[in-house]
């Protein structure tokens, strides 16, 4: 019954149209290599030029095809995406769900993410990169510790709505282990909030990315991100003004494609 509230929020309007952005963005991103297999860093004498038939985004500082290398940069992101925002909602959920164990346990941690909760994703960024090094690595880290308060936090909300409710009392009269609860009872009426705050988070994410990458602490040269691209692109913004149009444009579609879905998840999982 769940798997089918949803499916059917990819039957409604503003589902059609974001599962179509994110599977002709994921599209592209996955056969880029195929595409356009000379890779992303194909330097030509070509630098700074405008958008025309052979380069729709135009070209970089070092005559690299700018469309070439957002959809190199879109790959880059959607595997940050893929690897970062699962561990943030499964880590953070079970963070959540620790005090149906542990009462005690469970309240230092809610301790615990209420401080993440204080450093935006931004200042957070920054530190992790400070510690780890800028790139890959620290970015995935980075969005994964930044969501865990707000994965954590629902699924607390959920445990503490459920652990009240008639049927969970009978079944720990009954002497239904406290695990055997979690999982029939409790995680199952959590799952629709966390999902939802799951499609949410990505759009978070891909901000994080962003904006740690603008000011260098992300995806690192040669290697494109979204990020990357508008990072370099702002220091020739007088030069070529064009320059980082098409990779915004492309940031653009991506957030607002999972914000839709996420409204088109929130409208039909959690309708009352």
């Amino acid at each position: 019954m769940s798997l089918r509230r949803y499916l059917a929020a990819f039957r409604t309007s503003r589902g059609i149209f974001a599962s179509t952005i994110v599977v002709a963005l994921g599209g592209l991103a996955l056969l880029a290599p195929v595409m356009f297999p000379q890779g992303y860093d194909v330097q030509t004498e070509f630098s700074l030029q405008g958008p025309d038939i052979a380069h729709p985004f135009g070209t970089d500082e070092l005559g690299r095809d700018i469309f070439v290398r957002s959809l190199f940069g879109l790959r880059t992101d959607f595997t940050i995406i893929v690897i970062a925002v699962p561990i943030s909602m499964v880590v953070g959920t079970a963070l959540g769900l620790l005090g149906a164990i542990n009462k005690l346990a469970g309240t230092i941690v809610q301790r615990i993410l209420d401080v993440i909760l204080g450093f935006p994703g931004m200042v957070l960024g920054i530190c992790i990169a400070l510690v780890l090094g800028p790139g890959f690595p620290a970015l995935v880290t980075a969005i994964s510790i930044a969501g865990l308060p707000a994965f954590g936090r629902l699924a607390r909300a959920a445990l503490v709505e459920q652990m009240g409710r008639e049927y969970v009392v009978a079944a720990r009269t009954l002497g239904v282990g406290k695990g055997t609860i979690l999982i029939r009872h409790i995680l199952p009426n959590a799952a629709d909030v966390i999902l939802v705050q799951g499609a949410i988070f990505v759009v978070h994410a891909i901000f994080i990315e962003t904006a740690l990458s603008i000011v260098g602490l992300g995806i690192q040269p040669p290697e494109p991100s979204l990020g990357a691209l508008l990072n370099v692109g702002t220091r020739y913004i007088n030069q070529a003004p064009t320059f980082i149009v098409g990779p915004t444009i492309v940031l653009i579609l991506l957030a607002l494609a999972f914000s839709l879905l996420a409204d088109a998840l929130n409208d039909t999982v959690n309708r009352k």
